[in-house]
């Protein structure tokens, strides 16, 4: 790490927290994923605001083969960035657009678990599941992706995230379930599938819990993971209320103003 690196990361974290737009990091952090994932780590290191969990992305096999990564990443997701269901998000130019996610409630016990994290064995972590959307943009000046690196180095490209009402979890299957989300009053509506996320939203959690363990995260709180978009990123074609539906978990809307 040298001086620079200091100086790119905490002009990326002002511009996190206090809602700013900057000129485009140096490709140095975003080209390579590992490069990308330690800079992340960085500029994490520099928010004192409280965590509320963690975030999968790059989950699409088909953007993993078109961008030549192996696996997706993952990022911390702040607690001022997470809102109730109906609450209004505010977007600028650079916001890349919406997506619709299965979202888990982790109880921080897992923090215990002394063995490989599998599918099976993280179900008795997850106390609650709930259908979100996420918008998602940069803080630069940049549009598009060339490499997960450009999301992975600009705190995940979250923007905000948007609960819906969450279920109590008994084992629900989330293999092969159809999404929506739609905006009426601009007639556009895009549909997806559960399926697209990391072969499923529930091994999309296995990944991002098996990265934590890896990284020695430790956490005392139960926690949200968020595990990818059923439905890609779907461009803000115009304001107004998007609504979007997960089958069996229910539905989620957001003011895009």
């Amino acid at each position: 790490m040298n001086k620079n690196d200091n100086k790119y990361a905490n002009k990326i974290a002002n511009a996190f927290l206090k809602n700013k737009i900057i000129s485009p990091l140096p490709t140095r952090y975003t080209k390579k994923l590992s490069n990308a994932q330690n800079f992340r780590k960085l500029c994490e290191s520099k928010i004192n605001k409280p965590i509320i969990g963690f975030k999968a992305a790059g989950t699409g096999i088909p953007v993993l083969k078109k961008l030549k990564e192996k696996e997706p990443f993952y990022a911390t997701v702040y607690k001022h960035n997470v809102l109730n269901n109906k609450k209004s998000v505010r977007i600028n130019k650079f916001t890349m657009g919406i997506e619709l996610e299965v979202c888990y409630l982790i109880k921080k016990t897992f923090f215990n678990l002394n063995q490989k994290v599998t599918k099976n064995n993280i179900r008795k972590f997850i106390t609650h599941i709930a259908p979100c959307i996420e918008v998602v943009g940069y803080r630069q000046k940049k549009k598009g992706i060339k490499s997960l690196g450009d999301l992975c180095s600009d705190f995940g490209a979250n923007v905000k995230f948007v609960v819906g009402l969450k279920k109590k979890y008994k084992n629900q299957n989330v293999k092969n379930l159809k999404t929506n989300i739609s905006n009426k009053k601009i007639n556009q509506s895009v549909d997806g599938n559960t399926n697209t996320v990391y072969i499923d939203p529930l091994n999309s959690l296995r990944f991002v819990l098996s990265k934590l363990k890896k990284d020695k995260i430790k956490f005392n709180k139960n926690f949200y993971v968020f595990t990818g978009s059923s439905v890609g990123v779907v461009p803000i074609l115009g304001k107004g209320i998007y609504n979007a539906k997960i089958d069996k978990i229910g539905s989620v809307s957001t003011k895009i103003i």
